[in-house]
């Protein structure tokens, strides 16, 4: 068997248990009932094997956007450890996750007189939007030296004294099991992982962005696929085939949107297993902003084209329409348009960018 079926058929793998997950359970229990069976062991980002990667990604938003935030930041932490060669792995039992956002006001900072174990620190401050830190075993974060340098990574042990979580501000609807708390740190003890900067700096941190676009691209599918099922099922009913209506007209759009999202999925992917050492932003940015696009236009037209049924009385409909425009939300907009563009720009000075 070559590398890429293997690859291949841990996808399949890791569908068809998606599809046995009892849906009594949380998204955090189905986490971790993936990370024990080996389910959420990727290949590498730029190893060759990037579209599996993000084809796994896919396959979980497509059950459950709450899950696949945990579990795309599990397998992000996973490479980060990888690719910035720290000693520290994973294993089977644990579920980590990642989390750098640095909320106004808010710091998390590491003591000049750390007073821990060699090789550790000792870290003070509150980390905001942690998504399912009240679930994991670990959680990497960025922390800020005393004296202001940073950000820094630094692994934490979440069951330790020290370390403790505040759901207060957790009020979502959309995104609710994906339960995005603050951790507030009293003296908890960490250990650095890569130097000052490292994590923004290397290349797997746009790699890890364009992945993101395979978990919105995956909820996006789910609900494109809902709608194509309807259609199919009011067919199979009809005494004869009725001409078409705005519903087949508003699975064209949605086909459209989706497979021009996908094209560009694979051309991201070939470009980083090619580039792997190189700045992904560009690429990255191109993805995330064109699957942000389809999601809002395939939720617009299928919840158009189906009224208001799926939305009040299919229960995994509802969620994933409420979850999808709260996720997409991780993208920054028009800011990230204009860091597109300034990119393009750049690139344009060396040749012609659209050229066919």
């Amino acid at each position: 068997m070559t590398p890429e079926r293997r690859e291949v058929d841990k996808v399949a793998r890791l569908q068809r248990r998606l599809a046995d997950l009892d849906a009594r359970d949380e998204p955090a229990q189905w986490m971790q009932t993936l990370a024990t069976e080996g389910l959420a062991d990727l290949p590498m980002p730029g190893a060759g094997f990037t579209l599996q990667r993000w084809q796994a990604l896919a396959a979980v938003a497509a059950r459950d956007l709450s899950l696949v935030k945990l579990y795309e930041g599990h397998t992000d932490a996973i490479a980060i450890l990888a690719e910035l060669a720290h000693p520290t792995r994973a294993d089977r039992s644990e579920v980590w996750g990642v989390w750098a956002a640095e909320a106004p006001g808010t710091r998390v900072v590491i003591e000049a007189t750390p007073g821990a174990a060699a090789g550790r620190v000792r870290l003070i401050g509150t980390k905001c939007w942690c998504s399912g830190a009240g679930s994991v075993s670990h959680g990497l974060m960025t922390a800020w030296h005393a004296d202001g340098r940073g950000p820094q990574l630094v692994a934490v042990p979440m069951r330790q004294p020290g370390v403790s979580v505040n759901t207060e501000l957790w009020q979502a609807v959309g995104m609710a099991g994906s339960a995005s708390v603050n951790v507030v740190l009293d003296a908890a003890e960490a250990q650095p992982v890569g130097e000052i900067g490292a994590y923004l700096h290397r290349p797997g941190f746009w790699q890890g962005g364009a992945g993101i676009a395979a978990c919105w691209y995956g909820g996006a599918a789910f609900l494109a696929a809902a709608l194509q099922a309807a259609l199919t099922a009011a067919q199979a009913a009809a005494a004869h085939r009725p001409p078409a209506s705005f519903r087949e007209a508003a699975l064209g759009r949605a086909d459209v949107e989706l497979r021009a999202t996908a094209a560009l999925l694979h051309e991201a992917a070939r470009w980083i297993d090619a580039h792997p050492t190189h700045d992904a932003g560009e690429v990255a940015l191109r993805v995330r902003l064109r699957a942000e696009g389809a999601a809002k236009a395939v939720l617009d037209t299928v919840g158009t084209a189906l009224g208001a049924a799926p939305f009040c009385r299919d229960a995994r409909f509802a969620r994933m329409a409420a979850d999808l425009p709260v996720f997409i939300r991780q993208s920054h907009g028009e800011c990230d348009f204009a860091a597109l563009g300034e990119r393009v720009l750049a690139a344009a000075k060396i040749g012609d960018p659209w050229s066919l």
